[in-house]
């Protein structure tokens, strides 16, 4: 069972993996999915899960010090990522094991690399692609289609795990497809 703390709002995640820690103020909307290790921790201010937007395994999302963490719609948040007292806009992905530090703001549209390391204060526009340590735009170029399709392909996946279903079947792939 995972743990989800008294002061938690629930508003229809699709899927919450039983091995996840939900502490403090957090607020997971409608068809979100939190994998195996998530851990989050809002001890003051706190943090927002936006709709059908996906917290893969071991990722760490805790606020700064001064700073919530608000995530927006149908991001992808990679495994091993750290979110720490930031934002980012709707259709977001965050590679593997990138960090995001206090007051960063990814705007809408967006990736950042895989190990990246966006530092503290930092702010990137719409449509950014965000890469290196310390993080950098490297390009810009509007990401919705494909941010949106993995945060689709989640979604398909948090329906089915949430039936115990563990692969995704051949009309997910078409549904995947439309």
């Amino acid at each position: 069972m995972p743990h989800i703390g008294p002061d938690v709002t629930l508003n229809d995640p699709a899927f919450i993996h039983d091995s996840a820690l939900i502490h403090g103020k957090v607020t997971l909307h409608e068809g979100c999915s939190v994998w195996p290790y998530v851990v989050t921790r809002a001890e003051m201010h706190e943090i927002v899960i936006g709709a059908r937007t996906n917290i893969q395994d071991h990722v760490m999302i805790h606020v700064g010090y001064s700073s919530a963490t608000i995530v927006g719609e149908d991001c992808s948040i990679t495994h091993r990522v750290v979110l720490h007292g930031c934002t980012l806009g709707d259709r977001v992905l965050i590679g593997i094991g990138a960090t995001i530090m206090d007051g960063a703001k990814i705007g809408s549209n967006s990736i950042v690399a895989g190990h990246s390391i966006v530092t503290e204060g930092s702010e990137f526009p719409e449509n950014s692609i965000i890469a290196g340590s310390p993080a950098k735009l490297i390009k810009t170029r509007d990401n919705s289609a494909a941010n949106l399709m993995n945060a689709k392909f989640y979604h398909l996946n948090a329906l089915n795990y949430a039936k115990g279903i563990e692969r995704l079947t051949p009309e997910n792939f078409r549904a995947l497809q439309s």
